[in-house]
């Protein structure tokens, strides 16, 4: 796993970087079969000290944690607890949804389009109603259960979820609100 260990207006010690590197490899080892990198940032706020840690991992899932304390080690160790925590939750789940399913996830096709934000251009009038696509991408559109597609958008950590309803032909959607709530879309 690769490190990136670095503070915002404060030197960070070999000895810090080395305790790091320790802990946060044996608290993710536990949960993650092949994490990529981890960027650990250090701060002062006032009189704490804070940490923030960020995880990619193989299978697309970033984690996060934050922690302050007053202790810089103790800013670190509660964040890793943190990390540690919700690795162990995602990967729990992970295990509860596999035993359930019998078959493996049936994906499809579609077309995935970014399209140019209006920006400058949105006081003057458009010369046309059609949008400018700035890329098309291939994606995959899983057949999951509702339970499996919240999971599979919070392990992403993205706001929205386009998927197939096993059983079903219609397309469905899971967001996320802005009360922190889980919207659904069936169609």
């Amino acid at each position: 796993m690769r490190y990136q260990i670095s503070g915002k207006q404060i030197d960070i010690g070999e000895a810090l970087q080395v305790h790091v590197k320790d802990e946060l490899g044996s608290a993710v080892a536990k949960y993650a079969e092949r994490p990529t990198d981890a960027h650990v940032i250090f701060s002062k706020s006032a009189n704490e000290f804070v940490c923030e840690s960020i995880v990619h991992l193989s299978t697309g899932l970033t984690a996060q944690a934050k922690a302050h304390a007053h202790e810089i080690y103790s800013a670190f160790d509660s964040c890793c607890d943190k990390l540690e925590k919700q690795l162990r939750r995602y990967k729990r789940r992970l295990k509860d949804h596999h035993n359930h399913r019998s078959e493996p996830v049936e994906i499809s096709g579609a077309s995935s389009y970014i399209l140019a934000s209006e920006g400058e251009e949105a006081e003057s009038e458009p010369d046309s109603l059609q949008p400018i696509i700035v890329a098309e991408m291939e994606t995959n559109i899983p057949s999951l259960s509702v339970g499996e597609a919240v999971m599979q958008m919070e392990l992403a950590g993205a706001p929205v979820l386009v998927f197939r309803k096993e059983g079903k032909d219609g397309l469905n959607v899971v967001y996320r609100r802005d009360d922190g709530n889980i919207g659904w879309i069936d169609p």
